[in-house]
């Protein structure tokens, strides 16, 4: 029995042993930070903060690998089906919670194929049209598209992305009917936006807040609770006349489930420590978002709270044969 015991402490140390070992060689290469959206929208943004300051803390490169397409199902394929080693990890958002209700035949399981390590940011949604858009406001837009149902269209960066899922609680909401343009990622969305190819979308903050500065977009509504500080001329869709209104964007890191705690908790504090730094904060609150932090399991259970509520909103997934 002593035997048997003694063998069981060896392993929990020998477990332990190389969890911190692994920990104080790591990153001993370069590590890919997934983006699942083309560049140059807020993810990507955002992604790109956090890796060149995670690089420096870090002491190896963080390489932003830009994987759109399939609603972000692609890129958080390949970090859920990559090796658990630290050295590929996700930026994501929050299609990453609204993708197992919008998609019954997923290529991986959310919760099981992937660990949560941060909550980094939390932004806003931005209601904005092309200046040729006879519109001004949230109620002239309303007016407009139910004056033409089914014939105004938006763009987003694809289906179950964050700025999609916006526009379908607008739509729900103010009921309304618009037809979808989807993109690979919100920068080339956002580029046929501000050319006029077409007229409207919702863009998270980072983005969006030069164009309409430049006066290359009317912003028209925020989707957040209270005016945004760094637009505070542009009215929340709550108070144009749907009280309640609030759909947000967040920012977070995730890594392939099975990657050592060691690992995850020294991404976490790295993070954290980026956070707290007065230039980031700064940096972020330029763009119109808000630092957040934590831990993984703080994160981990806001995730499965907003599975839950995106499952309410659009119900039961359907599958490949019932398309």
């Amino acid at each position: 029995m002593k035997r048997r015991v003694w063998w069981a402490c060896s392993i929990a140390m020998g477990v332990s042993l190389a969890g911190g070992v692994h920990a104080q060689q790591y990153p001993a290469r370069p590590v890919r930070l997934i983006v699942p959206y083309a560049s140059g929208g807020g993810v990507d943004i955002m992604g790109r903060i956090i890796a060149a300051k995670a690089a420096e803390r870090l002491g190896a490169q963080m390489i932003v690998e830009n994987r759109g397409g399939g609603g972000t199902i692609i890129g958080t394929e390949a970090v859920a089906k990559a090796a658990p080693d630290g050295y590929t990890l996700l930026f994501a958002n929050p299609a990453l919670a609204a993708a197992p209700a919008l998609n019954a035949n997923l290529p991986y399981d959310t919760l099981k194929s992937l660990a949560p390590v941060i909550m980094v940011a939390a932004s806003f949604n931005v209601l904005v049209a092309h200046p040729s858009l006879p519109v001004k406001s949230v109620k002239d837009l309303v007016a407009l598209a139910r004056s033409k149902p089914g014939q105004l269209n938006y763009a987003s960066a694809g289906d179950g992305s964050a700025i999609y899922l916006a526009m379908a609680m607008f739509q729900n909401t103010a009921h309304i009917e618009l037809v979808h343009i989807p993109y690979k990622g919100a920068g080339p969305a956002l580029i046929d936006v501000v050319g006029g190819q077409v007229p409207m979308m919702f863009i998270a903050s980072p983005p969006a807040v030069g164009f309409i500065s430049a006066g290359k977009l009317r912003g028209l509504g925020v989707s957040s609770a209270r005016r945004l500080a760094i637009l505070p001329d542009i009215p929340t869709i709550a108070e144009s006349g749907y009280p309640g209104f609030e759909v947000n964007n967040w920012y977070s890191v995730m890594a392939p489930a099975d990657t050592p705690s060691a690992i995850i908790a020294r991404l976490n504090a790295e993070i954290n420590a980026i956070l707290a730094a007065p230039e980031v904060r700064e940096r972020i609150a330029a763009l119109g978002a808000e630092p957040a932090g934590g831990t993984p399991e703080q994160f981990g259970r806001q995730l499965k709270v907003e599975m839950a509520a995106w499952a309410k909103v659009f119900g039961k997934p359907k599958t490949k044969n019932s398309q």
